[in-house]
């Protein structure tokens, strides 16, 4: 659907006048994955595409929110909009407003807001993220509040923790706030220092699998989480004293592991500190053009995840076994939270067509789900469009 078309639903929706648009896009994560909770590296890139948000600014006091994907259609008055629905989409624009009122910005008059995403729910690729920054692109642009964009990253990412109930990172939001065309971002989660860095694959594509099994991030597992690495800061801090794990090294994490009594807690930490050290690993070989040993820590930050963090499951272990069985494949691992979503996966050129048809052929044959396949171009972070 392309803009004429979003501006023409709108009208027909909201009635005749200006409207102006906006676009967040989804993320995909190269690497460095369950770190950014924990302080550590993570290396997202910006995807083309994304959530769109209409918006026509009002004289009346209250908020009209509607959306092309789902149905439900709701209108709050300003002092609503401190308050999450029951179990709404709505919530993750809302939890982006009650931001600017917690911040006591004065709406003067609302807005009539339409929204359409062409991200796959459910796959692992941030359309909440992306949701909630287009809703903070919009609002600081339409009503000329003055917010910078790491601040509204920042907004957005406590609407997903107080409207959604989902403890993330900032990584999703950061991603879709910040993201660079063709460039990928490494970001430190403690202090948010992040480098664009040029995703520089000579003869090789970005190819997201969707195992169309899809996760869903506040049924408890993803805040299970972060509950465990909590008990393994706790654990450590009475030998070594730390705010986060991704204050640790893997030498220093393993010379204080045996502070941490409970396996389950110690194979957490261990993943996190070790997928910290992965990516930054990572990232330096990309730099240095070593797409065959980023591949490598890429399979490696699967194998940890799937074995000492538990976030896999048979879905997004047989898309890799599958993937890594293709000739040209130079690495391949699950992106996101994870319990269901995508796999992202370096292919080189000349294999992608036998990638899609061979991996989408026996992934369905041992799952009896039929996944789908992106190759990925990397895009630009939130932005004003017309």
């Amino acid at each position: 659907m392309n803009i004429q078309d979003l501006k023409s639903k709108f009208i027909e929706k909201y009635g005749e006048g200006e409207v102006e648009v906006f676009f967040s896009p989804g993320r995909v994560n190269l690497i460095g994955e369950h770190t950014d909770y924990n302080g550590g590296f993570v290396f997202p890139c910006a995807l083309t595409f994304g959530t769109y948000c209409l918006v026509r600014r009002v004289e009346r006091p209250s908020f009209r929110f509607a959306s092309l994907n789902l149905p439900f259609e709701t209108e709050l008055n300003m002092d609503q909009l401190t308050t999450p629905l029951d179990d709404k989409w709505v919530n993750y624009p809302l939890g982006v407003l009650a931001q600017f009122v917690k911040k006591e910005i004065q709406f003067d008059g609302g807005a009539d807001l339409m929204f359409y995403g062409n991200v796959p729910n459910g796959a692992g690729l941030s359309s909440s993220a992306a949701l909630e920054v287009v809703t903070a692109v919009a609002i600081n642009d339409v009503f000329q509040t003055g917010l910078d964009r790491v601040e509204l990253v920042k907004m957005s990412q406590k609407a997903e923790h107080e409207f959604a109930g989902v403890h993330c990172g900032i990584m999703d939001q950061f991603a879709s706030g910040m993201g660079s065309k063709d460039h990928a971002i490494f970001l430190n989660c403690d202090t948010l220092e992040y480098d664009l860095v040029p995703v520089k694959l000579e003869g090789a594509k970005i190819v997201i699998s969707n195992t169309n099994s899809p996760h869903k991030l506040d049924s408890g597992k993803y805040n299970e989480r972060v509950a465990e690495c909590t008990a393994a800061v706790e654990a450590i801090s009475k030998v070594k004293p730390i705010k986060n794990l991704g204050e640790l090294s893997l030498e220093a994490f393993n010379s204080v592991a045996d502070a941490i009594e409970d396996q389950v807690i110690l194979n957490r930490a261990r993943h996190v500190v070790s997928e910290i050290q992965r990516t930054s690993d990572a990232v330096a070989e990309l730099k240095s053009g070593n797409i065959d040993v980023f591949g490598a820590l890429m399979n490696a930050s699967h194998d940890s995840l799937r074995d000492d963090y538990e976030v896999t499951g048979l879905q997004l272990d047989t898309m890799v076994e599958e993937a890594r069985k293709i000739e040209g494949v130079i690495g391949s691992r699950m992106t996101g939270g994870g319990f269901g979503g995508c796999t992202v996966s370096i292919v080189k050129d000349d294999a992608v067509d036998t990638f899609i048809e061979e991996v989408g052929k026996n992934y369905e044959a041992r799952t009896g789900i039929k996944p789908e396949f992106y190759v990925a171009e990397i895009g630009e972070g939130g932005c004003k469009l017309s």
